[in-house]
């Protein structure tokens, strides 16, 4: 299943924020004034040249945050490589992950065989962290009775203790969850680097998602987030996927 992508909360007019300090880098008037005197169309034709002249830094001053469910861990450490954002993430060392949810790759959920080997492994990765999780809270549970913790106590704090070392035996294909939040350039920086055929198959679904969750509130803002061989050449040089023709069909842009 896909993951579940939501889009909590934007800044509210995004143009006019952005066109309103495009204009004050350049204007003696009050933030009052320029922004008074910024209309619609005016807004988006502002934020259109800055899209043509390349001064971005007005767009940072727009941010999305979006909750997203169901993705792996794998992807996750994918998602946190771009640096620009705020991530909430559910912890592993104080969530307990009893019959924890994972993600099964579509390569191998096409092959039987594939799959049963990877639910078997799901499975023993399960029974190995509970088991984990029962010896490690013996021990700090003992530990802690010891050192004049009251039961209620102990018995929290070994919990807590145990899972924070079990959870070393869990897979990549772990599901979790988070909340996410970008800025406007970020997320273009985002959108250009993991729409590419050459993204990870799951990261490359997520920004699809919230490419179109953004595009419902500012498309103007977006129209030039695509791979980059939409646009002009491919980046990936000899590590092109070669279906540069594919791609600008699916978004429709003739470049």
């Amino acid at each position: 299943m896909p993951p579940k992508v939501t889009l909590m909360s934007h800044t509210p007019d995004p143009l006019k924020i952005i066109a309103c300090a495009a204009k004050l880098c350049y204007s003696a008037s009050s933030i009052d004034e320029i922004m008074n005197n910024i209309n619609d169309e005016r807004a988006i034709g502002l934020v259109e040249m800055l899209s043509q002249i390349g001064h971005e830094s007005p767009i940072e001053h727009i941010s999305f945050t979006f909750g997203i469910e169901g993705i792996s861990r794998a992807t996750l450490a994918q998602i946190t490589r771009h640096r620009i954002a705020s991530y909430s993430v559910q912890s592993q060392r104080y969530v307990e992950e009893g019959n924890f949810q994972f993600v099964i790759p579509p390569e191998i959920e096409q092959i039987d065989k594939a799959k049963q080997e990877f639910l078997l492994a799901m499975q023993e990765a399960q029974k190995h962290y509970e088991s984990l999780t029962n010896l490690l809270f013996e021990k700090h549970y003992e530990e802690l009775i010891k050192n004049g913790s009251d039961k209620k106590t102990a018995k929290t704090g070994a919990h807590k203790k145990a899972i924070e070392d079990a959870r070393f035996v869990l897979p990549n294909a772990c599901d979790t969850k988070l909340i996410l939040t970008m800025n406007a350039r970020s997320l273009q920086n985002f959108f250009s680097h993991r729409l590419c055929n050459r993204a990870q198959w799951e990261i490359r679904g997520l920004a699809e998602q919230m490419l179109k969750l953004v595009n419902n509130i500012s498309p103007i803002l977006f129209i030039n987030s695509r791979p980059p061989c939409v646009m002009g050449k491919c980046s990936e040089g000899k590590l092109s996927c070669g279906k540069i023709l594919e791609v600008r069909e699916k978004y429709k842009i003739n470049a």
